[in-house]
């Protein structure tokens, strides 16, 4: 069966949708419990209170008999305290009630059912019901029609437009502070999708999350993506900034050698290795680089694994590479597993070692492993970072002090930012403090279990 239909005439907007699946089951159920109320309940009791009244009405009815003086004197002394009225109209009363009246027409029916010779029920006055029993104008002498009025109350409990009212407003009040309750809860979407589509077009609006415990959570990985693709952005203009900066530096002494060349004179061995260490500093620019650029594109899956001895393997990796590193103190239980990319985090921990030692005489570290996180500790006894260049320092291609660099083994200013994109990719931060036992500097990067 095709329901295509359906789907079309569905609302397309959230809030729609929303108050389709709030307010729906609201109208269902109380059209539902208002017929299942009117049937069972006050048809029901209307019906056995009005079965009640048939047999006080045919006493007086047959008390009243051909309407005497004497027989209506004594339906009377009857009738008054059963609450009834006696009269003799001029002609028989209609069968009337109001359209709202529900519970009349089952007053009316069981009348006309129970008590022979009822010949009109009039309910127009929602207090009152007057019922009329024809007489024998035929007869004689002719016996005129009787009229017994009582109190509404006596045949039905009460009127079932009162419980229509009640759950009319009673809805029309629910359905009001629902709808106030969910256009708050989808206020702060709509601030997310709007936040969302900005940011895909290039503008950054203000954004915070609110609303419920989903909605935030949603809107907290929208600020950590749309702050990664900044950050990534942000690295890869300075990483192409500074490529472009340090290509330009060996590129123009290559250009300069080679245009100091003859075709006469063959050149000097010193002028061919002064321009093949400037070929090979290009071949390491551009290495540093793709590798840069390789790391960050890189999406290996994290595996659960024991954190301390990997950090153990790797200083002693360091140690047979020639690099004065010492591992110091390893904190926790050596079985306890953490869950990260192996070949990243030692990347990550080498270039901590490779900087350390360049710039110091020797690397020290340290590993501890918590109930919440694990951290990696390496400290130098170099000159360190002053703190307020310490964040310029994580940049890419930053090098705070160019000429120790290139005195020091060519570095490429690379090795924190590999550190702290390795960090931030495992959900954690590279965090750069004071050296604990010199006056040197001491990178951590600490990562959740």
């Amino acid at each position: 069966m095709d329901f295509s239909w359906l789907k079309q005439m569905m609302p397309n907007r959230l809030y729609g949708r929303a108050a389709l699946i709030l307010f729906l089951p609201v109208v269902v159920v109380s059209l539902v419990v208002t017929i299942m109320f009117l049937q069972r309940h006050f048809e029901d009791v209307t019906r056995q209170m009005t079965d009640g009244m048939v047999l006080e009405l045919a006493l007086v009815s047959d008390l009243a008999g051909s309407r005497s003086p004497a027989e209506l004197a004594s339906a009377d002394e009857v009738a008054g305290p059963l609450g009834i009225d006696l009269s003799v109209p001029a002609a028989p009363l209609p069968d009337r009630r109001t359209f709202i009246d529900f519970s009349g027409r089952v007053v009316i029916s069981r009348l006309h059912e129970q008590l022979p010779g009822v010949t009109g029920v009039d309910l127009s006055d929602l207090r009152r019901v007057r019922v009329s029993l024809g007489g024998a104008p035929d007869a004689a002498p002719p016996v005129p029609p009787l009229m017994m009025e009582f109190p509404r109350k006596r045949v039905s409990a009460s009127n079932p437009h009162q419980l229509l009212v009640l759950l009319l407003g009673t809805s029309l009040l629910m359905t009001g502070i629902a709808a106030v309750f969910l256009r708050n809860q989808l206020r702060p979407i709509q601030r997310l999708a709007r936040a969302a589509e900005a940011f895909g077009r290039g503008r950054i609006e203000p954004y915070r999350p609110a609303g419920a415990l989903e909605v935030r959570s949603a809107g907290a990985a929208f600020l950590d993506m749309r702050n990664r693709i900044e950050r990534q952005n942000e690295q890869r203009a300075l990483m192409l900034s500074g490529v472009g900066h340090d290509l330009r530096t060996p590129l123009t002494r290559l250009k300069l050698g080679l245009s100091m060349l003859s075709p006469d004179m063959p050149p000097e061995p010193g002028e061919i290795a002064d321009m093949e260490r400037d070929v090979t500093e290009l071949k390491n620019l551009v290495d540093a680089f793709l590798g840069h650029a390789r790391d960050a594109a890189r999406d290996a899956p994290a595996q659960s694994q024991p954190a301390l001895p990997f950090v153990t393997a790797v200083v002693a990796d360091a140690h047979r590479a020639g690099q004065n590193v010492t591992l110091r103190a390893l904190q926790g239980d050596a079985r306890a597993e953490v869950t990260f990319r192996a070949d990243m985090l030692r990347r990550a921990v080498e270039n901590l070692i490779g900087n350390a030692v360049r710039y110091g005489s020797r690397a020290e570290v340290e590993a501890a492993i918590g109930p919440r996180s694990f951290r990696i500790s390496v400290e130098d006894d170099g000159p360190g970072i002053p703190a307020a260049r310490r964040d310029e320092a994580i940049r890419p291609f930053t090098r705070l002090d160019p000429a120790r660099n290139q005195d020091r083994g060519g570095g490429m200013g690379l090795g924190l930012s590999i550190a702290a994109d390795v960090a931030r990719a495992h959900g954690g931060q590279l965090r750069l403090v004071d050296a604990v036992r010199s006056k040197g500097l001491r990178a951590e990067i600490v990562i959740p279990r």
